[in-house]
């Protein structure tokens, strides 16, 4: 019989990356049950609750904001895993989602769009480190694109319904002032709902003069937006997996916490908000919404020539012209983001999964996966907390 571990979760309630990350622990302690669990519901900047002061507990799963109680957990001396980072000042590394990759996730599918005007919505520079990462590598992507990327941030910093309103009306103005049609990147949902908020304000069309995207794939909030807004789904449910699956390690002693555990994102998860094809010439514009509708259904370039009724070597030409790549790339980009999905959402073979993406062969599709990602798609699914179905 294996020990009961006593195990103390603090993680909020209040946003669906927290929830995301409770369904994962769940799962966890599902398959593992000689966890204790302590856990109260809560919000993202609770402070340590009362009863953690006399508590002689195992281990701590924590999503804290402040120096302060990043201290307090620390102090208790017990195997600790941050799911934020509010403790890398006392040497526990960061464990969660690689914000780089979620930003290129982003810029990638506003350029596929065909988009060449964009613009980046956070937090202030400084306050929060994911957002930073966020912002400087969106910024980064738009400028290798030959692009500027403006900027916007919340001045005010304030919560009241005057400041809600004032913060607004300048979120309108400022992008009622952009080049059209403009690719917005919001750091996480809220600001996604607020960017497409101050743009019926502004009487912009959504998606046609600006496509909106967001982050955390919160369902609540990318369906209040209107029109729906899409969103890079960060996977947070396997993450939340991984990190009780490291805390239940470090307190058998079968490992240390020394270094930052970073995942890539699930995928971007499309709805209304960039359901558009910005481009300027009509075939190629024909030509995407082709291969995104088709891509998975054993898709050759030379199905799309036909489509559209250009040679190759012309249809090549304006494809890079206005996307930025070949169609066979658009291809088998459309078919690795489906990929990804079907790993981290389904127990399936792959097999099937490569089927289902237009493969005929699990080995040719293991060689794309490899060469478009760096790792092969059994890697990639156990990194993300899945394992192969039979």
């Amino acid at each position: 019989m294996q020990p009961i571990r006593h195990v103390a979760v603090l993680i909020e309630t209040s946003r669906e990356y927290g929830r995301g990350l409770l369904r994962g622990v769940t799962r966890f302690h599902q398959e593992n049950p000689q966890w204790s669990v302590y856990f109260q519901q809560q919000d993202l900047g609770a402070p340590l609750p009362r009863w953690m002061k006399s508590w002689q507990g195992d281990g701590v799963l924590a999503r804290v904001t402040d120096l302060k109680t990043a201290e307090g957990l620390v102090a208790m001396k017990v195997p600790l895993v941050d799911l934020r980072g509010a403790t890398r000042p006392f040497g526990v590394p960061q464990f969660g989602i690689c914000s780089k990759n979620v930003a290129k996730l982003a810029f990638e599918h506003l350029a596929a769009c065909g988009l060449k005007h964009f613009a980046f919505v956070g937090e202030p520079p400084g306050q929060h480190q994911y957002d930073d990462d966020r912002r400087n590598t969106f910024v980064e992507l738009v400028q290798e694109r030959g692009a500027d990327c403006h900027r916007f941030t919340n001045r005010s910093g304030r919560r009241t319904t005057k400041s809600w309103e004032e913060y607004q009306q300048q979120l309108a103005s400022w992008l009622s002032k952009l080049p059209k049609p403009l690719g917005v990147m919001c750091c996480h949902d809220d600001r996604g709902q607020q960017v497409l908020d101050a743009c019926q304000r502004a009487e912009l069309g959504v998606p046609d003069e600006v496509a909106v995207i967001g982050v955390d794939n919160d369902e609540f909030l990318c369906q209040l937006s209107i029109p729906p807004l899409t969103s890079v789904d960060v996977g947070a449910e396997q993450i939340g997996y991984q990190a009780a699956l490291l805390l239940d390690q470090m307190m058998s002693g079968k490992t240390k916490f020394d270094k930052s555990v970073l995942f890539d994102a699930a995928g971007v998860i499309v709805r209304q908000s960039t359901d558009l094809i910005a481009c300027d010439d009509p075939e190629i514009a024909r030509a995407l919404r082709y291969i995104r509708q088709n891509a998975c259904n054993y898709l050759t370039v030379n199905d799309v020539q036909l489509q559209i009724r250009l040679s190759r070597s012309l249809l090549n030409r304006r494809f890079k012209k206005h996307i930025g790549h070949t169609p066979k790339q658009e291809i088998v980009r459309v078919q690795i983001e489906t990929a990804k999905r079907l790993l981290l959402r389904s127990s399936c073979p792959l097999q099937s999964i490569a089927e289902q993406c237009g493969f005929h062969e699990a080995w040719y599709f293991i060689s794309v996966f490899r060469k478009q990602t760096g790792m092969t798609p059994g890697a990639y699914r156990k990194k993300q907390g899945r394992h192969e179905g039979t």
